[in-house]
Order: structure tokens, then C-alpha cells, then sequence
């Protein structure tokens, strides 16, 4: 067992560390300092915006602009309650899903037939003779 452990704990560094030797450093910019490797897309938009109107003016500017530490974390705080709204509903619905069974196995064992949905009901009391349903 805890060679086994040892061993996915290996496979676990090799695999994290491994694509780390395989990234290049980034190309020197127009500006002398190294570009960013992964722009975001407000960046891409921006750049894309000059190439197609060069005069674009912007039609407001932004009230406040968080430095790049804030934006970062509001930006995984956002991700955090996203994940967090997630799980509830995942666990919210599977809890109820779970209930309804333990409530449906509690009847069939006290002797009570299992509850029909409502339009099985009615199909049941349209039917005629024999238990032939009869279309109206």
C-alpha cells in the first residue's frame, strides 16, 4: 500500500513538472521586454480593434481599474462562487433524488402501492372493460 502511494505520488510530480521543461521563454517584444505567453482576451480585443479602425475612440472609460493582483483574485473569487452555486444544486438535487427514493422504498415496505404519476391515474380510470383504455 504504500509503495503503491509513493509511486502515484511520483507520477503526480513527473506529470506537473514535465510540461514545465518543454515551455519556451517568449520572444522579445517591440519594447525589449519579454511578451506575455498567455494574453487575455481583452488584450486580443484591443489589438484586433486598432487593426480594423485605427481612429476608434472608446465610448466611456472604466470608473475604477484593479491593479493585476486584484483583478486576479476577484477574478477566482468569481470562479469560487460559480463552483460553489455548482455544487449546491449538484448536491441539493442528488439529496432530493435520494430522499424521494428512502420515501418510495419506506411505502412498498409499509404495504402501500406505489404512487402512479397523475396521467397513469387517469389513463387507468378511462379505462374500460378488461382494463382496455378507451380513446376518446
Amino acid at each position: 500500500m504504500k509503495r503503491q502511494f509513493w509511486i502515484i505520488a511520483a507520477c503526480v510530480v513527473v506529470l506537473t513538472v514535465a510540461p514545465l521543461l518543454f515551455v519556451r521563454t517568449p520572444a522579445l517584444g517591440p519594447d525589449g521586454k519579454a511578451q506575455a505567453l498567455f494574453g487575455g482576451s481583452d488584450d486580443a480585443a484591443r489589438d484586433a480593434i486598432t487593426v480594423i479602425a485605427p481612429h476608434y475612440r472608446p465610448w466611456f472609460a472604466p470608473l475604477m481599474e484593479p491593479g493585476p493582483e486584484i483583478a486576479s483574485m476577484l477574478f477566482a473569487l468569481q470562479a469560487a462562487i460559480g463552483a460553489g452555486v455548482i455544487g449546491y444544486w449538484l448536491g441539493a438535487s442528488v439529496t432530493r433524488q435520494r430522499e424521494r427514493e428512502r420515501q418510495r422504498r419506506e411505502r412498498e415496505a409499509a404495504g402501500h402501492a406505489p404512487e402512479q404519476p397523475a396521467h397513469q391515474e387517469r389513463i387507468s380510470a378511462a379505462a374500460g372493460p378488461a382494463g382496455v383504455a378507451r380513446v376518446d
